[in-house]
């Protein structure tokens, strides 16, 4: 896949992709060029490093790494995210707390993956948010090459379902693509890197920065003009697409080309799909986005569909529905679906370390006031 996009710089807003994005794990965004992070008000940490078991790397990032651990109060397995704070600092990244405001919403959806933890230490922060091991659907997609409608069917609905439920919390998402988009044990779809977020979009009001993924870019973005909320259904169009096509609708190797496609090329559908599903890409994928589907009712819209007709919203929401297909994972151990580059890495012992808390005077950890979070009913934190 083409690598994230550079960052634009913008007096207001700035956005940045990782060049990898971790399964299970939000990706953080950059910041004003001026001053340490501060993350709000301080809090004392409620969860430390030598609370899990750090069992293997799962995923690698710009920042750090994402590891398999378990808490040793209770056995449960989380997806941790390791981040260098040296690392943030040095490239003057910023959004970390908007991320996980973000996260801390997830908690409420099914199909969103949940921050459980947040904490800190002088030289790291730890994210700890629910452990996926299902694989990517990018993963599925290309082993398989393309979906047969009904499966591709029940994911683009979980999906919207996730995506709808970001935007009554006024959250844009921006970045949705296979990639993005994990499966958990039962073969249920789970959204997860929300490091492209943008907070507080009421809706009929507009944002403008250039962010996303080439392949999935809207045709307004490209433009360069102020985009609402009806840019994730753009990119809900292209990942149903790709499932039932095999590769994004306007995919060239040339970006420029794939660019000018985006833009300008009239959407062309091959043979082999129903009407609805044509309807509905096409209504997606429309390149006014005043008359796109969604743009005026939101999720509401895509959920009336007819090609969503056989889909019980309600059931569907709370997974009364069974996946169309098992990930077939034998439990939290089966790490078939990540890379192998990734778990053959041995764990570094520093990770697991709780550093002595004299050292968080250090301008490092003064720069992330406010990050530590905890659930503070949780009985799992006894120490």
């Amino acid at each position: 896949m083409v690598p994230g996009l550079v960052p634009e710089q913008s007096p207001s807003d700035h956005c940045y992709r990782m060049d990898s994005s971790p399964a299970g794990t939000p990706s953080p965004q950059p910041s004003r060029a001026n001053g340490n992070i501060n993350l709000g008000p301080s809090a004392n940490p409620n969860a430390r490093p030598t609370d899990f078991d750090f069992l293997k790397v799962i995923g690698k990032g710009s920042y750090g790494k994402v590891l398999l651990a378990k808490h040793k109060s209770d056995g449960t397995f989380y997806a941790v995210k390791v981040l260098q704070k040296k690392s943030i600092l040095k490239k003057k990244e910023n959004h970390i707390m908007a991320e996980r405001s973000v996260l801390l919403k997830n908690v409420q959806h099914p199909f969103l993956v949940g921050l459980r933890y947040s904490f800190q230490t002088p030289e790291k922060l730890y994210f700890v948010l629910d452990y996926v091991n299902g694989g990517e659907l990018f993963f599925h997609l290309q082993r398989e090459r393309r979906f047969l409608e009904p499966r591709a069917r029940f994911y683009a609905a979980e999906v919207a379902s996730a995506i709808g439920y970001l935007h009554s919390l006024n959250v844009i998402y921006r970045d949705l693509k296979p990639e993005n988009i994990l499966l958990d044990c039962q073969g249920h779809v789970v959204l997860t890197d929300f490091g492209l977020c943008k907070e507080g979009v009421e809706p009929e009001e507009t944002t403008s920065t250039f962010c996303g993924t080439p392949e999935y870019l809207a045709p307004e973005v490209l433009r360069k003009e102020p985009y609402d909320r009806a840019v994730d259904w753009w990119c809900l169009g292209a990942v149903l697409y790709e499932m039932l096509q095999g590769l994004p609708p306007f995919y060239s190797q040339d970006m420029s080309q794939m660019y000018e496609n985006i833009l300008y090329q009239p959407l062309r559908i091959p043979g082999g799909q129903t009407v609805a599903a044509c309807d509905l890409l096409q209504g997606l994928l429309h390149k006014d986005q005043r008359q796109r589907l969604g743009s005026k009712s939101d999720f509401l819209e895509i959920k009336n569909h007819v090609f969503f007709s056989p889909i019980n919203w309600d059931d569907l929401y709370h997974k009364r529905l069974t996946p169309p297909f098992n990930p077939n994972v034998a439990g939290p151990a089966d790490l078939k679906h990540f890379d192998p580059e990734f778990t053959q890495e041995a764990v570094s012992k520093s990770i697991g370390c709780t550093p002595d808390a004299v050292a968080s005077s250090s301008g490092a950890s003064s720069a992330f006031l406010g990050f530590s979070y905890a659930p503070e009913d949780e009985a799992i934190l006894d120490y």
